[in-house]
């Protein structure tokens, strides 16, 4: 699949989520096989984008390429500043957020709002476009409310424009992260226009990818909740596409490396505050299931400090591992990869910045 003139390596995208794919989440994720990632999104108020959450979030230091920007807002004038100060940081690529349904996000009438009002979406299409010389993505929803859904205008007026590619996520912004993706939509979307369909929504397993690709006929899929604390899900993926076969899940003693290597990225990245905080919810995710997990996160959740919580985290895999060598010999319960509070965060990631 092509984006403008880059050809991704695969069709398996980290879809942009506030509050999760940092630089550190996006890196990790291409290691294990992702073809491209889209960064948390960005404010186009320029009195915040010197903030430090800002910065953290247009850091593309080292990053492999291509490299793709997500801006918000809802005035078309700041999106087109906002998307020519993104390249000019060194993004290849510039996504515009039409899909976060969080309410405060939408309360300032961006992320999914947008959606309620197409001359408007018309406008911020056309002016980003027009304002930068790399391509310009959209990632949307079917629509703001269920019975009203307006992808299908929205999609062709986003190829008018010049939209490189469009990700859709198959519920609308009424459902939020409920009832289950809806994906005969996407699947009228791609007939109906030429450019790239990312499809998108409660991909979590191998065969889901596989039959959400051939029902809607997609160029590529799109991964979120489903990577979180599981950035090995798109080398499980990649491999059966290619082979119709399973790999084996990562062993104990493989997830304790990933993570140890992920809280080490994430405390060089953030430093010694944050960088204990923000790692707080990426171990619940991986940790979730397992066992005596529950009783392990309360009391990782009082340390303070990095050194404290890498040990902790370190000594509580080692009891893992006497217990057994595979996530089945220390699995607990079964756990919805797809069931997150991604609402909440998106919502916290954005005020942040608003």
């Amino acid at each position: 699949m092509y984006i403008g003139p880059y050809q991704l390596s695969n069709n398996l995208i980290v879809a942009p989520m506030a509050g999760v794919t940092d630089r550190p989440f996006r890196s990790l994720c291409k290691y294990f096989g992702a073809g491209h990632a889209v960064s948390e999104m960005m404010t186009s108020d320029q009195t915040l984008r010197m903030s430090k959450k800002s910065l953290y979030r247009a850091n593309f230091d080292g990053e492999l390429a291509p490299i793709s920007a997500q801006i918000a807002g809802s005035d078309p004038k700041e999106l087109a500043e906002a998307a020519r100060y993104q390249v000019s940081n060194g993004a290849q690529i510039v996504d515009i957020n039409m899909g976060c349904p969080a309410k405060k996000v939408c309360n300032k009438l961006a992320g999914s709002a947008l959606l309620k009002d197409e001359d408007l979406v018309a406008r911020i299409l056309d002016e980003v476009v027009a304002a930068v010389d790399v391509p310009v993505t959209l990632k949307t929803r079917l629509g703001f409310l269920n019975g009203h859904e307006n992808i299908l205008r929205v999609a062709k007026r986003a190829e008018e424009a010049g939209i490189a590619a469009l990700a859709l996520h198959g519920r609308t912004r009424e459902d939020m992260y409920l009832n289950t993706a809806r994906y005969d939509l996407i699947k009228e979307v791609k007939q109906l226009i030429r450019i790239p369909v990312v499809a998108n929504g409660d991909i979590d397993s191998p065969e889901k990818a596989k039959y959400v690709l051939d029902y809607t006929g997609a160029d590529a899929i799109m991964i979120g909740r489903a990577a979180q604390g599981r950035p090995w899900i798109f080398r499980e993926i990649a491999h059966y596409l290619k082979t119709g076969e399973h790999l084996a899940a990562p062993s104990i003693q493989e997830v304790k490396e990933v993570l140890l290597g992920h809280l080490a990225e994430l405390y060089a990245f953030y430093g010694e505050y944050s960088g204990c905080r923000i790692a707080r919810k990426h171990i619940a995710w991986y940790t979730k299931g397992l066992r005596s997990s529950n009783e392990f996160r309360q009391n990782m959740y009082k340390v303070e400090s990095t050194t404290e919580q890498f040990k902790v985290v370190a000594d509580y895999f080692e009891q893992l591992l006497i217990q057994g060598a595979t996530r089945n010999d220390v699995q607990v319960e079964q756990v919805n990869w797809v069931e997150t509070t991604q609402t909440k965060l998106h919502a916290r990631s954005f005020m942040r910045i608003i």
